[in-house]
C-alpha cells in the first residue's frame, strides 16, 4: 500500500514542494474553483445546492492539509473584501454572517482534516471515508449555524440544513473520492 502523505506523492503531482510559485498557483487554482463551484448552483430554501463542497474536498486532498485550508480561507477572504466569489454572486462579511456563514466557515476545517485523514492510506475507501468526515464537518457547522441564525429548531434545521443534501453530497464524495484516487494512481505509476 502506497502512502500519500504531504512529503511524498502529493506534493511531488502538484510541485508544491520545488516551488512557492507551483505552490501560489494550486493554492490560488482551487481557490477560483471552488468559487466557481459556488456558481454553479440548483435554487433550494433555504440553502441551495453548489459544487463549492466538491472543490473543497479536491483542495484537501490534493493539497494537503495545510495548502487545503490556506485556500479555502483565502476564498473566504476574497468573499469578504467584495469579490462575487459565494453562492448565487454573493459577497461580503455580511454573508458569513448569514444563512450560509456555517457552511462557509467550516470549509477550511474540512480541507484540513481531509488533508489530513488521506494522506493515510492509498486506497478507494479510506479516500471516501476521509471526505465522508469532511462533508460531516461541514454539514455539522452549517446546520447548527442555520439553526442559530434562522431556524431555532434542530430537528427542522437538521431536515433543511443536512439531510436534504443528503443524495447530492453523496454523488459529490464519491466523484471527488475517484477522480483523487485515480489521479494519485497514474501520478504513482509514472514516478
Amino acid at each position: 500500500m502506497i502512502s500519500l502523505n504531504q512529503d511524498a506523492v502529493i506534493p511531488n503531482i502538484l510541485n508544491l514542494n520545488h516551488s512557492i510559485k507551483a505552490k501560489v498557483f494550486w493554492i490560488s487554482f482551487f481557490t477560483i474553483l471552488t468559487a466557481i463551484g459556488a456558481q454553479i448552483e440548483v435554487p433550494n430554501h433555504p440553502i441551495p445546492f453548489t459544487l463549492q463542497t466538491f472543490f473543497v474536498l479536491l483542495a484537501g486532498a490534493f493539497l494537503g492539509s495545510t495548502n487545503g485550508a490556506i485556500s479555502l480561507a483565502v476564498y473566504l477572504f476574497a468573499g469578504m473584501l467584495g469579490l462575487p466569489v459565494f453562492s448565487h454572486g454573493g459577497f461580503g462579511i455580511a454573508k458569513l454572517f448569514g444563512i450560509t456563514g456555517g457552511y462557509l466557515l467550516s470549509f477550511p476545517i474540512a480541507a484540513f482534516v481531509v488533508g489530513s485523514l488521506i494522506q493515510k492510506y492509498n486506497n478507494f475507501i479510506w479516500i471516501c471515508v476521509s471526505m465522508f468526515v469532511g462533508m460531516i464537518i461541514i454539514f455539522s457547522f452549517g446546520t447548527l449555524y442555520l439553526n442559530m441564525v434562522m431556524v431555532h429548531n434542530l430537528k427542522q434545521a437538521f431536515f433543511s440544513g443536512f439531510l436534504i443534501f443528503s443524495w447530492w453530497d453523496v454523488l459529490k464524495i464519491f466523484s471527488a473520492a475517484a477522480i483523487y484516487y485515480e489521479f494519485s494512481k497514474r501520478i504513482t505509476k509514472q514516478n
